[in-house]
């Protein structure tokens, strides 16, 4: 018997303001059987650290993104309980010799969440100092599906000429911008939105938001 080649989606977490929308994504791909090689700069470790008061190790990688993953987009520890890790690969951000640094690694392609606008800058320049970068870069060369999940108001005059050049180059633009139609009533909510809207542009089924369907009102409770 011919054992199934593992290919993954690669996500990138850079320095941005927004762990919450990683870990959902991360969430909504494990949850749909899809396979995740993950790359966490050294900026986000700071950010999260912030946002979480988790401290991401490359040496204990597997337990501290076991509790990220269990975090409510509140603050509340574990609010999703345990999330199997079984299909999760960590390569550090400094090993440029990783598998997903290579054109070689079969991977269905790479999303960024969130996406500072130094990343947005060394992507959309093919700078490739880190993997993150690297990895972005390649996807494009490639021609796989790369998603950029931006996070950053207001934006100024060069940013939005990277995003330009990153759309031209054949990356999706998604702006972490959550949306009140699906009904929101909680944090988390909204931050599912932006995470289902990801997974959305790399095409993988979720149950993360309520889609619209034509109804005005339809979002609102039932009395």
């Amino acid at each position: 018997m011919t054992e199934r080649k593992r290919t993954p989606w690669v996500v990138g977490v850079s320095g941005a303001s927004g762990t919450p929308y990683a870990a959902a994504v991360l969430r909504g791909l494990l949850a749909a059987g899809e396979g995740v090689d993950l790359v966490v700069s050294r900026a986000s470790r700071l950010t999260l650290l912030d946002e979480t008061g988790i401290a991401f190790r490359d040496a204990h990688w597997r337990e501290d993104l076991a509790q990220w993953l269990a975090r409510g987009a509140d603050g509340k520890p574990d609010t999703f309980g345990d999330v199997p890790l079984d299909d999760v690969r960590y390569w550090g951000a400094g090993d440029l010799a990783a598998g997903p640094s290579s054109g070689s690694y079969p991977v269905k392609g790479m999303l960024i969440v969130p996406a500072s606008t130094a990343c947005v800058a060394g992507v959309a320049l093919g700078l490739s100092k880190d993997l993150l970068q690297r990895v972005a870069s390649v996807t494009l060369k490639e021609r796989r599906r790369l998603v950029v999940a931006v996070r950053e108001t207001p934006l100024n005059g060069q940013t939005l000429k990277h995003l330009v050049a990153l759309d031209e180059a054949g990356a999706v633009v998604l702006p972490a911008s959550p949306a009140f139609y699906a009904g929101a009533t909680h944090i988390q909510d909204l931050v599912d939105f932006v995470a289902g809207r990801v997974l959305d542009a790399a095409g993988v089924p979720h149950r993360l938001y309520r889609r619209w369907e034509g109804e005005l009102g339809g979002s609102r409770p039932r009395g």
